[in-house]
């Protein structure tokens, strides 16, 4: 039962895919909620067990996902596609948790910079919270990098929605690596609205693991690094670092069947495993991490000061992978090898030039950005 003195924040989100966009925001639902938030987290997208939350409440709506890498459809749990019904009863859920909750702050993660698939949804929110009294401070919360938009009208749209019904754009990125306006060129616009946060990472002491010197290879969410997994056991008897432990690890998303056959293939000095929650501190202790550019595994990796090779996801129209990437290894933080050009050898010789690096040096980058988040919109709702 909430205090009815709380401030009560409602976050809406939609993973696709990965999972980075949920973990994000249960990061950012668990720094409102030690601010003595009442907060409610509502995401769309499928199931993910064993999220951390803190004192922060969850809901789900009935759960739609990307049908492939292309983002082009969306299919429900049972692989259909979503027709109207569904999509209308979605959409009343979730206004029913908006007035049940009746938020004073109404978060809204990617949107209106992506998730255009869901404005069905999503405008009879803003719609809605715009005829509350009293009205709530809308706030779109957004990652470092947007996908490419090669239709200009696209970016215009997003600003206008932007300057129409939101009060905040928080920015979790850090505008001395990777300004916003790098991948949104509608960026002077919305220029008052935006809050950079810095990254929103893992903060804390370390793991408990010393220094294991373990190559970790990871896949994130695991829906599309099935290539990426199998290319590295080849690469391990390749590369200079054979003579380590190679951990890998897949997401919750990997299908079984393929998650069983890389385990077949695996032998002495290789390990393979679902992802583990412990992974960040796996990092501080690794010799190196082999991996996507994903949002949040990027941080892990600049928070662990690890030697890095990144792959970075690259499917149909998906450029937010490879602009990070390429961030990453201008300052030299990490080594990249292209997805259509991954191969036992070029992996091989990226983790080889990596290994040969120098050691990343503690980095200036920001990753307490979830707690900024949630100092910002406190002074937002108290002023």
């Amino acid at each position: 039962m909430s205090d009815a003195n709380q401030v009560r924040a409602m976050i809406w989100v939609q993973h696709l895919l990965g999972i980075g966009h949920l973990r994000r925001a249960v990061s950012i639902a668990r720094a409102l909620a030690d601010a003595d938030f009442d907060v409610l987290l509502v995401s769309g997208g499928m199931p993910l067990k064993g999220l951390y939350l803190g004192k922060a409440k969850f809901k789900q709506l009935p759960p739609l996902q990307a049908a492939d890498a292309t983002f082009t459809s969306l299919i429900d749990a049972g692989g259909r596609e979503p027709d109207n019904a569904f999509r209308a009863s979605r959409r009343n859920r979730l206004l029913a948790l908006y007035r049940e909750h009746r938020p004073h702050v109404l978060i809204t993660e990617m949107y209106p910079f992506g998730r255009r698939q869901f404005a069905s949804e999503m405008l009879p929110l803003l719609e809605v919270a715009h005829q509350s009294r009293p009205k709530p401070a809308i706030v779109a919360s957004v990652r470092d990098i947007l996908t490419e938009r090669r239709d200009p009208a696209r970016s215009r749209e997003m600003a206008q929605l932007a300057l129409r019904w939101y009060r905040a754009v928080l920015v979790h990125s850090d505008p001395e690596l990777i300004p916003f306006e790098t991948t949104f060129p509608e960026t002077a616009r919305i220029s008052h609205l935006i809050r950079y946060t810095g990254y929103v990472g893992a903060v804390g002491p370390g793991g408990p693991y010393g220094a294991s010197q373990e190559v970790i290879v990871s896949a994130g969410g695991g829906a599309v690094g099935a290539h990426l997994l199998q290319t590295a056991l080849e690469a391990r008897e390749l590369s200079v670092l054979a003579d380590k432990r190679w951990r890998l690890l897949a997401g919750p998303n990997l299908p079984r069947e393929w998650f069983n056959a890389l385990q077949r293939l695996a032998h002495d000095g290789v390990i393979v495993e679902r992802a583990r929650n412990d992974f960040p501190a796996l990092l501080e202790a690794a010799a190196m991490s082999i991996s996507q550019a994903g949002y949040n595994t990027v941080l892990d990796v600049v928070s662990a000061r690890v030697r890095a090779v990144l792959i970075p996801f690259a499917g149909k129209g998906e450029t937010e992978q490879s602009v990070r990437a390429e961030h990453m290894a201008a300052a030299g933080l990490a080594k990249i090898v292209r997805e259509d050009k991954l191969s036992p050898e070029t992996l091989a010789a990226a983790v080889d030039a990596a290994w040969a690096a120098p050691a990343p040096e503690e980095s200036e980058i920001g990753v307490a950005g979830a707690g900024k988040s949630a100092k910002i919109i406190s002074e937002m709702v108290s002023a």
